[in-house]
């Protein structure tokens, strides 16, 4: 980031889970933080733009409450159908929902927000998965729409290489989705979304070459300047 003044970012997603632990942290180290989330969220010192990404009216309304953007980060997700069903029974329109979720929804907001991310030299992050890369049966629908944001992502910081873009693997959380991923199964021993957040601190500061990264593999947190 170029500019002195205070940075502005945009989470999507930020009902739950890591979008709100990143919303809070990025408040702590005095952002100006904008989020979406489709239920009701009360994050005092954030502007909450209630809506589901995939409408272009919320998007509009996201555009509104923005005049400048340092970051932007994709984190909102659909996880598709629980139990996770075989590609063979797969329903074509819940698939269609995930991707409209996991790719074009990030892909319509970077093409809104490229002129600011562009004159600020900024950052973006879409949140992926191991399931992008890995093939798990029943995960077909969610790993090959985070497989294609990845592709995205790639591609993108070819093309604009001022701007700062990551394809992150938080790696497993205990988090709702994560739940319906799973369900009647204990998932207490996955770690909090909270344990993810200062990796995601420390790539924001350090800005290192774009591309794929696991949370995992990120040094400590650095003070965000």
């Amino acid at each position: 980031m170029t500019s002195t003044s205070q940075p502005t970012a945009l989470i999507t997603g930020a009902g739950r889970g890591l979008g709100l632990a990143l919303a809070r942290a990025l408040l702590a180290n005095n952002w100006r933080v904008v989020v979406d989330a489709r239920r009701d969220l009360v994050l005092p010192g954030a502007v909450v733009v209630p809506g589901d990404v995939t409408s272009p009216a919320h998007r509009s309304a996201l555009a509104a409450a923005v005049t400048r953007l340092d970051l932007l980060v994709n984190n909102a997700s659909d996880l598709g159908p629980s139990p996770l069903p075989r590609l063979a029974d797969a329903p074509l329109a819940a698939a269609r929902q995930v991707y409209e979720t996991n790719v074009l929804a990030p892909l319509a907001l970077i093409q809104c927000f490229l002129p600011q991310l562009r004159a600020a030299h900024g950052t973006i992050v879409n949140l992926s998965s191991d399931a992008a890369v890995a093939a798990y049966p029943g995960w077909g629908v969610y790993g090959s729409s985070k497989a294609a944001l990845d592709q995205l992502t790639a591609v993108l910081a070819a093309e604009e290489p001022e701007l700062a873009v990551y394809a992150v693997d938080p790696g497993d959380m205990r988090t709702e989705m994560h739940q319906a991923a799973f369900p009647g199964e204990d998932i207490s021993d996955r770690p909090a979304p909270e344990t993810v957040v200062p990796a995601l601190l420390n790539l924001i500061a350090t800005r290192p070459p774009s591309g794929r990264l696991l949370a995992k593999d990120l040094a400590e947190t650095q003070e965000i300047a």
